[in-house]
C-alpha cells in the first residue's frame, strides 16, 4: 500500500469516454478516482480509498463527505453509464469472432453489514451455513482473450413472510384513535409495496437480456447459462431476440423418450447399458484453448414447459463410468462440437465474479441505500474493463514463460501500478527540488 497522487493514466483515459454523461466536473473526478482507488488501494471502501490519497499543494484538499457525495448522491445516471460501457466495449470485439454472454449470479458477503440493500440472513449453499449476503446477477461477455461485465445488478431481499408475521403477531381487533389506524395502514402500505417490488431472479434476468437486445451492441453473442438460470421466460425472451442459447439440464428433468416421459439420468444409463456406441468420440477446443475429448449423445426431445430442443448427453471418460452432464439448447442444427463450445464460454462469469471480488471490490463496499449499491457494483464492471487496457509489465520470467500470448491480469495491474507509483515519485522529485527535507516530504505523503 502506497500513497495515490492523482489518476493512473489508464483510468484517466478511459474514463474520458464518459465525461459528457456528469453534469458536474467535481462529480466525474470522484468517480476517477472511485475507479482509481477500486484497483489500487487495498481497502476498496470510500473511506479507506480516500485515506490514501495524498493532495499536493498544488490541489485543494477535498473532505470525504464531498468524494461520497460525488460517486453515490451526485445526478448522474447509472443506466446510462453501463450503456455507454456496453458501446464502449463492443469496441473490442470483432463480428466474425465467437462471443457468448454468460449470465449468472453470485453472493456478496457482509457479515457486518445487516443494514446493506438487499442483505439478509438466510442459507448460503455456496459455504453451507447461514450467512448475511444479498444476490448480485451477471450478465458477462467474453470471447478467447478477454472478458467483461456488461451488465450487474443486486437481487432485493425478501422480507415478505417477516413481515405477514409481523402484521399477524400486531393485529387488534379494534383501533381507538386516528393515529393508531394511519399506523396500522402505512405498515400494510409498506407490506404491500414490498412484495410488489420485489422480483425474482428470473424477471431480472429478462430486463437484462431485453436492454442488451434492444442497443444492439453485440449482435453475434449467443447465451449460455447453467440450469439454476434456465427458465422457460428467459429463454423466450432471448429466442424472441433471434439468439441461441446454451445451457445445462438437472439430471431429474423430465423428457418425452418412445412417447413416455422419463427422467434424462434415466434415459442416459439406458443408453449406455443397451447401446454404449451411441455415444460418439469428438475433440473440443474449448475457450481457454485446450483440446477436451468427450463422448456424447445428441437428439431432439421434447422437454417441459419449453418444448422440443436439442439434448446433449456427455461423457469424459471413454468407458462411459463417469456421470453425464446434460446440455440442452434451442438451436436444433447446432452439432455436438458447437454445443460444447458454447457451453465452455459460461465459465467467465465464474472468473468474472472472483476477479471482480478480489481486486475490484465488488463486495467491499459498506453503502445502505439501493441507488448506492447498485452505483458501486456498475463502478466496479467499469474498473474491470479498464484494468484490461491497462499497459502490460512484469518481470521478464512473467513476460516469456506462462504469458507469451495473453498477458495476464497480474500483468496488467502490476503496469497499473507503476503508473501509479511514477505520480508519486515524480510528486517527491518535485518536493525534494523545492529543497523539502525527507521528514517533511514524509508528512506530505503520510501526514499524521
Amino acid at each position: 500500500m502506497f500513497p495515490l497522487v492523482g489518476i493512473a493514466a489508464s483510468i484517466s483515459q478511459g474514463m474520458s469516454a464518459y465525461r459528457d454523461l456528469f453534469s458536474r466536473l467535481s462529480a466525474f473526478e470522484h468517480v476517477e478516482r472511485y475507479l482509481n482507488g477500486l484497483l489500487l488501494s487495498a481497502n476498496k471502501t470510500l473511506q479507506g480509498i480516500y485515506s490514501q490519497y495524498v493532495w499536493p499543494e498544488a490541489i485543494e484538499r477535498i473532505n470525504r463527505r464531498a468524494m461520497h457525495a460525488g460517486v453515490f448522491e451526485s445526478p448522474w445516471q447509472r443506466e446510462q453509464l453501463m450503456e455507454r460501457h456496453r458501446a464502449e466495449v463492443s469496441h473490442h470485439y470483432e463480428a466474425q469472432e465467437r462471443q457468448v454472454i454468460s449470465l449468472d449470479w453470485t453472493h456478496g458477503h457482509h457479515e457486518r453489514g445487516p443494514q446493506i440493500f438487499g442483505v439478509k440472513r438466510q442459507y448460503d449453499y455456496v459455504n453451507g451455513r447461514t450467512s448475511q449476503y444479498h444476490t448480485i446477477l451477471t450478465a458477462v461477455l467474453a470471447n478467447r482473450e478477454r472478458l467483461d461485465g456488461i451488465a450487474v445488478e443486486v437481487q432485493r431481499a425478501k422480507w415478505e413472510v417477516e413481515e405477514l408475521a409481523y402484521l399477524q403477531s400486531t393485529t387488534q381487533d379494534r383501533y381507538d384513535d386516528t393515529a393508531a389506524v394511519m399506523n396500522r395502514l402505512s405498515e400494510l402500505v409498506a407490506y404491500q409495496r414490498n412484495r410488489q417490488g420485489y422480483q425474482k431472479r428470473t424477471e431480472l434476468f429478462i430486463e437484462v437480456v431485453r436492454q442488451i437486445e434492444a442497443e444492439g451492441q453485440f449482435p453475434q453473442a449467443d447465451y449460455a447459462f447453467d440450469g439454476g438460470v434456465c427458465a422457460a421466460e428467459l429463454t423466450q425472451v432471448i429466442e424472441q431476440a433471434d439468439k441461441h442459447w446454451v445451457s445445462e439440464l438437472a439430471c431429474n428433468r423430465s423428457v418425452l423418450w418412445h412417447n413416455q416421459w422419463s427422467r434424462i439420468d434415466a434415459v442416459a444409463a439406458r443408453l449406455r447399458e443397451e447401446s454404449a456406441s451411441a455415444f460418439r468420440h469428438y475433440q473440443v477446443r474449448q475457450r481457454n484453448g485446450e483440446q477436451k475429448e468427450l463422448w456424447a449423445f445428441s437428439k431432439v426431445l421434447r422437454l417441459k414447459k419449453i418444448g422440443r430442443k436439442r439434448v446433449v448427453m456427455v461423457h469424459e471418460h471413454e468407458d462411459l463410468s463417469d456421470s453425464p452432464r446434460f446440455l440442452v439448447t434451442d438451436a436444433l442444427h447446432w452439432d455436438v462440437k458447437r454445443i460444447a463450445i458454447t457451453w465452455s464460454y459460461r465459465w467467465p462469469c465464474e472468473i468474472f465474479h472472483e476477479f471482480t471480488k478480489e481486486i475490484c471490490g465488488l463486495e467491499a463496499a459498506q453503502l445502505r441505500n439501493e441507488e448506492a449499491v447498485k452505483r458501486h457494483l456498475c463502478l466496479s464492471c467499469l474498473a474491470q474493463s479498464m484494468l484490461q487496457n491497462a499497459p502490460v509489465a512484469g518481470g521478464k520470467s512473467e513476460r516469456f514463460s506462462f504469458a507469451t500470448k495473453t498477458p495476464s491480469i497480474g500483468q496488467k495491474l502490476y503496469g497499473l501500478t507503476r503508473e501509479a507509483l511514477m505520480a508519486m515519485l515524480q510528486l517527491a522529485n518535485a518536493l525534494f527540488e523545492q529543497g523539502q527535507s525527507v521528514e517533511q516530504v514524509v508528512e506530505v505523503m503520510m501526514p499524521i
